[in-house]
């Protein structure tokens, strides 16, 4: 066994935290963490782009599993049983399509219902991180 291969990633987080037990020690003001370079500034753009990266992930899975059933149906040569996993998996796609669809609906409906607008403005008043 490689005790390098070990021992190396365990250097890195513990330099991880090194560096963020610093930038949280040298706050200016109570509640306020000088992020280094490389890290977050604002809670509310990266929660709105986590957000939008697994709707379009979820999305192109989706994608991808109705050309896949697509693929079955066609190559299924009349076989009952291949042309009905076929048919599920088309279905399972637009089911999850749908529910992606609908959740981001409801959360826009939410946020308009709140008087927020869109998720990055309800999200702002969490506060910034100031960069030093």
């Amino acid at each position: 066994m490689n005790i390098k291969k070990i021992v190396a990633p365990l250097g890195s987080a513990i330099a991880l935290l090194s560096t963020t037990a610093q930038a949280f020690a040298q706050s200016n003001e109570i509640g306020t963490i000088n992020a280094p370079p490389g890290y977050a500034a604002n809670f509310g753009n990266l929660i709105s782009f986590v957000l939008r990266v697994v709707l379009a992930i979820g999305a192109l899975l989706v994608f991808f599993y109705l050309i896949l059933g697509g693929i079955e149906w066609i190559t299924s040569g009349g076989d009952k049983g291949k042309t009905e996993s076929a048919r599920n998996k088309i279905t399972a796609a637009v089911i999850g399509l749908i529910i992606l669809a609908a959740s981001y609906a409801v959360l826009n409906l939410a946020l308009g219902f709140l008087g927020l607008g869109s998720l990055e403005n309800a999200l702002e008043s969490v506060g910034t991180i100031n960069e030093n």
